[in-house]
C-alpha cells in the first residue's frame, strides 16, 4: 500500500466573491506536477465565498417561527431564519442548535450555516448550492490551468451521533470514488464480508483536516497516495454517500 501524504497549501489570500480559486491554487503550488494523481481537498468556506454563498445579517428579516425559536434558544432570530431558509426539514431543535436536513440532503447542525472564518462581523457563510457541481467546475479549471487532472474534494465539519467532536466529511467530489465496496469479497481469513463499505471520500476529508489547524488559514490540502481510488471521470460525486430516506433507521 502506498503512503498517504497530506500537505496544506500556504499562501492563499482571503477569498472573495467571483475570484478564480483554481488560479490561486495553481499559483500557490511550487510545482504543478504535485497535482498529478493528487486529491485537492478544499474547505467548503472558500468555495462558498468564491461563489457568493454569503449572507449579511443586516438584510435578513425573521419570520414568526424564527422569532419563536430564537427566544427558546436565546439566539439571534436572524441567524435562525437563515438556517431555516437553508433547510428542507428541521429534525431537532434543542440545546441551542437546530439539526436539519438541507436541500442537498445533508443532516447536520444549523444546515451548515456558520459564522467562523467569515470576512466580516454579522456575516454568515452558507454551504455551496451544489457542492458536486462546484467540485467538477474546480477540477476542470485546475486541469485547464495546470495540465494535470487532480481529483477535487470539498469538505465540511460534521458532528457524529453518539460521539463527541466533529470530523470533516466530503460534501462535494469529482474524480475520486466516494466508496469502496467490499461486500461480497473476502477478508484476509477468507470470511465473506457482508457490510464492509468504506467511505473513502470521508476518510480523505478527515486526513486533510488533520493536516491543517482551524486557525491556520490553509483551506486547501493536497492529498497524495490515493491513486487507486481516482477516476478519470468526475463520477457520482459526494451525493453517492447520502443514505436514502427509505434506509434511515432513525426517523
Amino acid at each position: 500500500m502506498p503512503a498517504i501524504r497530506a500537505q496544506p497549501l500556504a499562501g492563499l489570500p482571503e477569498i472573495r466573491s467571483g475570484e478564480d480559486l483554481a488560479q490561486l491554487i495553481v499559483q500557490a503550488i511550487a510545482d504543478p506536477a504535485e497535482l498529478e494523481g493528487a486529491v485537492v481537498c478544499v474547505a467548503h468556506k472558500v468555495i462558498s465565498k468564491a461563489e457568493g454563498a454569503v449572507v449579511e445579517l443586516a438584510g435578513v428579516r425573521a419570520t414568526e417561527r424564527a422569532l419563536q425559536i430564537g427566544r427558546e434558544q436565546d439566539r439571534d432570530p436572524r441567524v435562525v431564519q437563515v438556517v431555516l431558509d437553508e433547510s428542507l426539514e428541521v429534525l431537532r431543535s434543542q440545546r441551542g442548535v437546530l439539526i436539519t436536513r438541507t436541500r442537498h440532503g445533508f443532516v447536520c447542525a444549523n444546515a451548515g450555516v456558520d459564522a467562523s472564518n467569515a470576512a466580516a462581523p454579522d456575516q454568515l457563510i452558507l454551504l455551496p448550492r451544489d457542492p458536486d457541481r462546484s467540485a467538477r467546475a474546480l477540477r476542470a479549471r485546475l486541469t485547464e490551468l495546470s495540465g494535470r487532472r487532480p481529483a477535487v474534494l470539498i469538505s465540511d465539519s460534521f458532528g457524529r451521533a453518539w460521539r463527541h467532536g466533529q470530523a470533516d466529511v466530503a460534501i462535494g467530489l469529482a474524480g475520486l470514488h466516494p466508496l469502496d465496496d467490499w461486500r461480497g469479497r473476502e477478508d484476509s481469513t477468507g470470511m465473506r464480508l457482508q457490510a464492509t463499505w468504506l467511505a473513502v471520500a470521508d476518510a480523505a476529508a478527515g486526513a486533510a483536516d488533520l493536516a491543517r489547524a482551524k486557525d491556520s488559514r490553509e483551506p486547501v490540502v493536497i492529498v497524495a497516495g490515493l491513486e487507486r481510488h481516482l477516476s478519470e471521470e468526475d463520477g457520482p460525486g459526494a451525493a453517492a454517500l447520502l443514505r436514502p430516506l427509505s434506509e434511515d433507521l432513525f426517523r
